[in-house]
């Protein structure tokens, strides 16, 4: 007997609706449906939008006390189904069950973040009579929640990114619309039961599930939402900003991220660490490494040691402890990253290991002598792909490091401090690692890029910064 499959309702305005149009979702692994949710349309749209228009008011005059229970609740509750949560993620999404847990822990932390935040959010008294005239006057500013936030999330962090959104937005008195992506909704709507159950008053938030090409325009354009945070690619956050109007724009919008392994660094630590920062989350990781500059003098030790801790990742079940990457999300992102490395490899790169698909699993890839006129080059692979270059000295790795229009971040190892800190000045990105490669994050550090990467910062006090507008109050005493 075929298995059921679970029918998951959509949150519009703190109700649970379902749709006769579904949109299925799959596990990248096997192609298995595993559930189905509401494909809403316009009107689903436009009743969320006019339900969060009361939820405005309504989380704008949540005392910061009740914030803050609500947001440790939700911590808690968490911590409470992190294995169920973790299994959700595992097998909507292209994680292990081991990154899926640590992803859980995340959003843990991201939301305990989150209810500390709420506390800190401060203003200042301005000196009035530092102007001729203004003696009788004293003041102040204080922060405001900015209204109505349209939050629009990737597949590849499904619970830690809309909980990003989330934990910010309801810090700091704002209510919020979710558009998660398709192919990876179920960890959303699992977190809007969760905040919902945690005291989250009804119509502060939504998550609707349904089509971009549907709904999407209409949440971006709609004259009351006041901000879009947007995680996704370039050409699709550049759509987003022709169209929305005078909004205030949040967005991340990914790399093609740079590492330098200079010839006084740790080598063992720079190989463990780039291979875990190219392959983990099977390369679908904003950050995560994927080209490699390394003086020439250390370039082929380097080489040897990379390919042989490549070739002993373990690629196969997600659900499986020992297995350390998944699929793509989909077999048709598995096919454009054959191309793409194909094309390069056509051009006259040289592969190194890897190369091979199998469904959506595209084994970890590693390649060098890769042409400058090469897709792979400039552009963000997204999927377990990673360039090795050979460089003359630290001056060309920083020049090429430089030179692609993303910027979000770049790993250097050395034990030189003046090496450090030359490439924390000169490689123009939004975080710099020493020691580490790109791929290393808290939930709590300002996260966004230059260029191409995006525009402002996430992290929990810097969202929150994004999310609210400072108010001036002046006494005139005379």
């Amino acid at each position: 007997m075929k298995a059921q499959v679970e029918q998951v309702k959509m949150c519009v305005g703190g109700e649970w609706v379902n749709r006769k149009n579904k949109i299925d979702v799959y596990n990248p692994q096997n192609n298995e449906l595993i559930a189905s949710v509401p494909a809403a349309s316009k009107e689903d749209m436009l009743r969320a939008i006019e339900e969060a228009k009361e939820g405005v008011e309504i989380a704008a005059e949540m005392p910061v006390h009740e914030r803050i229970s609500i947001l440790n609740r939700a911590a808690n509750l968490l911590a409470e189904r992190k294995e169920e949560f973790a299994q959700t993620i595992a097998q909507e999404g292209s994680k292990t069950i081991r990154e899926a847990a640590g992803e859980v822990t995340r959003a843990i932390e991201t939301l305990r973040i989150s209810a500390e935040e709420a506390r800190r959010i401060k203003g200042e008294t301005i000196s009035f009579d530092q102007r001729l005239g203004s003696e009788n006057r004293v003041g102040y500013y204080y922060r405001f929640p900015i209204g109505l936030i349209a939050a629009i999330t990737p597949f590849n962090d499904p619970l830690n990114l809309v909980a990003h959104k989330v934990g910010p937005a309801v810090a700091s008195g704002n209510a919020l619309i979710v558009k998660p992506a398709s192919v990876t909704p179920l960890s959303a709507l699992k977190l809007a039961g969760l905040m919902e159950e945690a005291g989250l008053p009804k119509k502060v938030l939504s998550v609707i599930t349904g089509r971009g090409s549907e709904i999407g325009d209409l949440l971006i354009e709609h004259e009351d939402i006041q901000m879009i945070s947007f995680t996704g690619g370039y050409e699709t956050g550049h759509e987003i900003s022709t169209k929305t109007g005078v909004k205030k724009l949040g967005m991340e919008l990914g790399s093609n991220s740079p590492a330098i392994i200079l010839k006084d660094a740790n080598l063992e630590k720079a190989v463990s660490s780039t291979v875990s920062g190219a392959f983990a989350a099977a390369g679908q990781n904003c950050i995560g490494v994927q080209r490699i500059y390394v003086e020439r003098e250390v370039y082929d030790e380097f080489k040897t040691e990379f390919i042989k801790r490549t070739e002993q990742y373990v690629t196969g079940d997600k659900l499986s402890p020992v297995t350390d990457m998944g699929p793509l999300i989909t077999e048709k992102e598995a096919i454009r990253v054959e191309n793409w490395v194909d094309d390069a490899l056509d051009k006259g790169a040289h592969l190194l290991c890897g190369g091979k698909r199998k469904g959506a699993f595209y084994a970890p890839t590693v390649i060098e002598q890769l042409p400058e006129h090469s897709i792979l080059a400039s552009e963000e692979v997204f999927g377990p792909v990673v360039i090795l270059y050979a460089v003359d000295d630290f001056d060309e790795a920083i020049q090429k490091s430089n030179d692609v229009d993303y910027g979000l971040q770049a790993g250097i190892f050395t034990q030189n401090l003046e090496h450090a800190f030359k490439a924390i000045h000169k490689i123009k990105v939004g975080g710099i690692m020493i020691n580490d490669s790109s791929d290393y994050r808290i939930d709590a550090m300002p996260f966004g890029g230059v260029k191409k990467s995006g525009i402002g910062r996430e992290g929990i006090e810097y969202a929150i910064n994004e999310m609210t507008e400072p108010k001036v109050v002046c006494f005139n005493l005379a």
